[in-house]
């Protein structure tokens, strides 16, 4: 069981015998008394997103997941191939079951699948992945390392802002949780 303002994004709860993803959350307090936690929640079987509003302190169970060493292979229409690196199984996701982790998805990257009841239902990123500008703006005389930057697109359409000093083609590293440049590779 867990603290309804421990939640996280992503998390994977279980709701009245389904499984909900949590696709956000805001703690609201009042004048007197204890606040109220208001959530949006993504059901992993149908898809339908719902608000569901917990008091302060209220428990929910979060589902018991496994989870496994993967392989991401390719992107298929609607579906990313990925392989389980114990078993050499492949397994097919949703770009729900993705979700925002597409942006960082580039062939052969070692991701943790996450399964419920044997099913996939989700991934965890590695937390650096190390993607290559595609587009950005020329370098100017004078441009320094220090303060500022510029915006870039990198190989898999991820925007994020990189310092002047980068180019196209040059390869950098990325934070999966927050989306920043870390450094060039």
């Amino acid at each position: 069981m867990v603290v309804v303002g421990d939640l996280k994004k992503g998390m994977i709860i279980l709701l009245d015998g389904e499984l909900y993803r949590v696709l956000g959350m805001q703690k609201h307090f009042t004048g007197r008394g204890s606040g109220i936690i208001k959530t949006k929640l993504k059901n992993i079987k149908t898809g339908y997103v719902i608000d569901k509003n917990f008091n302060s302190g209220e428990k929910v169970e979060e589902a018991a997941l496994e989870y496994r060493p993967a392989e991401y292979l390719y992107h298929d229409g609607d579906s990313y191939v990925f392989m389980d690196l114990n078993t050499y199984e492949q397994y097919l996701l949703s770009e729900e079951d993705v979700a925002d982790a597409k942006d960082y998805l580039i062939d052969n990257l070692e991701v943790t699948l996450t399964f419920y009841d044997e099913k996939p239902v989700g991934i965890v990123l590695p937390t650096v992945v190390v993607l290559e500008v595609v587009e950005t703006e020329p370098n100017f005389k004078g441009d320094t390392a220090s303060g500022g930057g510029k915006p870039a697109i990198l190989q898999t359409g991820l925007k994020t802002t990189v310092p002047f000093f980068v180019e196209v083609g040059q390869k950098v590293k990325v934070d999966t949780r927050t989306g920043e440049y870390i450094e060039r590779a």
